[in-house]
């Protein structure tokens, strides 16, 4: 039997979670919903989905889909994902970022405690298959005991610093993040549902002691030319060598102090990688056990580690975490920037 998937959002990016189910054998895109007429049949017809839907409560009371992609702006997080765990949805995919600021963090912190739904967050980058065989590396000791980890993005925070951020997580082995000293300026609001800093940085400790450099935003590195969207990148160093993957390159060290280089090609590997996410949100609906590397709790923790450089910029001073962050960080910020 196949798990009954729906998908809430029929935009641009949900094209690539539609896509990857080419690559699933244990689901099938089952249902879609769109308040945009167009866009939602336009959708359906591009992946063959006959049950189309513009009224969320009628997909959900019609279809019962044991998973739903909510791929929306993340303005409207709280409200989508508290009638989802409401409506009994058993798991949930959402798009990235998980939050716009400090008040939603909140309203999905008390979500994931009390609801009974299992949210993972899109993070498709942890599962690339470089990335995988990286991890592997890490885990059997490759580059001895990791030291420090340097990662960024071209696009703002909000935009892909988030995936970047998430990658260090789990080269850490999800170790808990201690302190964040961080610097920003400028301010971006894209499209109205991304709001970010033009330029963020942060010096992170985490509670193995491990060390590690964000950066997302103008002046991030650029290894080759290409949109500013094609460069996301993060670099592992251990006692004994190092990892770096890029967009559509990589490298690492070898026991011998040689360095092997090559490419790949990104959009092969983000169909992949959106369906090894995927299939590993079946893996935690068919065992308890098998929780989601990119769970809601997790992802949560990751957000604060940007709130943390919010207050860290307007403060001036190194934060401790865990820590609670006023329901107005995100105005606090604006107004320290000139953006109110």
């Amino acid at each position: 039997m196949k798990f009954r998937c729906a998908f809430l959002g029929c935009g641009p990016r949900a094209r690539g979670h539609a896509a990857a189910y080419e690559h699933i054998t244990r689901g099938e895109r089952a249902a879609i919903c769109d308040l945009n007429e167009e866009r939602l049949q336009t959708f359906g017809d591009e992946f063959q989905v006959q049950n189309r839907y513009t009224d969320l409560a009628e997909m959900l009371r019609q279809e019962k889909p044991d998973v739903v992609h909510l791929v929306t702006p993340p303005t409207l997080r709280v409200e989508l994902m508290t009638q989802l765990a409401e409506a009994g949805v058993r798991g949930v995919i959402v798009e990235k970022p998980i939050c716009i600021g400090a008040h939603d963090y909140k309203a999905l912190r008390a979500l994931e405690q009390s609801a009974q739904t299992k949210f993972a967050v899109n993070h498709q980058l942890r599962h690339h298959p470089k990335i995988l065989e990286f991890l592997a590396d890490v885990a059997a000791g490759k580059i001895g005991e990791v030291r420090f980890l340097d990662a960024s993005s071209l696009l703002p925070m909000a935009g892909q610093g988030v995936h970047v951020l998430d990658l260090m997580f789990a080269f850490n082995g999800y170790a808990q993040p201690q302190t964040v000293f961080g610097a920003s300026s400028g301010y971006d609001d894209i499209n109205g549902t991304h709001p970010s800093p033009r330029t963020a940085e942060s010096l992170i400790t985490f509670d193995n002691g491990v060390r590690a450099a964000l950066q997302a935003g103008e002046g991030a590195p650029q290894f080759e030319p290409g949109p500013v969207h094609m460069h996301k990148r993060i670099a592992v160093y251990g006692t004994h060598g190092f990892l770096h993957w890029r967009m559509n390159a990589w490298e690492k060290s070898l026991p011998d102090g040689t360095v092997e280089q090559g490419k790949k090609e990104y959009r092969e590997e983000d169909v992949l990688g959106q369906a090894g996410l995927t299939n590993a949100m079946f893996d935690w609906l068919e065992d308890d056990a098998k929780v989601h590397p990119n769970n809601l709790a997790t992802s949560l923790d990751e957000w604060l580690v940007i709130l943390a450089g919010y207050l860290s910029t307007v403060e001036a001073r190194p934060v401790d975490l865990p820590f609670d962050p006023p329901d107005d960080l995100l105005d606090q910020f604006k107004r320290f920037v000139g953006a109110q």
